[in-house]
């Protein structure tokens, strides 16, 4: 299983911008898909954004135009550059690695343990 270890999050006001790390055990390269979830309290967790081993990305409809996804395989790191922050984005943030695709949106094998985001009014 694959080890991720996310930071970067924390408090920050309406309309402003964080840039979430995820640091991978394995080499990046190996792994297929790398994705980015989201879990607000009393709410399920959610599908922010995923980028695969070439260059084809995706973002749930909620972030689309203000996240961008990226994904570094010399560093094994992963990034989430979320800009135009809204209170709606608060929520833990989750990285997320899975080696082969699957129709099933959700279906990554690896998790990190979160990092906290906070947009205040």
């Amino acid at each position: 299983q694959v080890h991720l270890v996310e930071s970067g999050g924390g408090t920050v006001q309406t309309g402003g911008s964080l840039r979430l790390s995820c640091v991978v055990s394995e080499r990046t390269f190996k792994i297929y898909e790398l994705g980015w979830f989201r879990q607000a309290p009393g709410k399920e967790r959610q599908f922010v954004a995923a980028a695969t081993w070439g260059t084809t990305t995706s973002y749930s409809d909620s972030v689309k135009g203000r996240f961008t996804i990226s994904r570094d395989n010399a560093k094994n790191t992963v990034y989430l550059q979320m800009n135009s922050l809204k209170p709606e984005d608060t929520a833990v943030y989750y990285c997320a690695a899975r080696h082969v695709p699957s129709n099933d949106l959700y279906a990554f094998d690896s998790w990190g343990q979160g990092t906290q985001v906070t947009v205040s009014a």
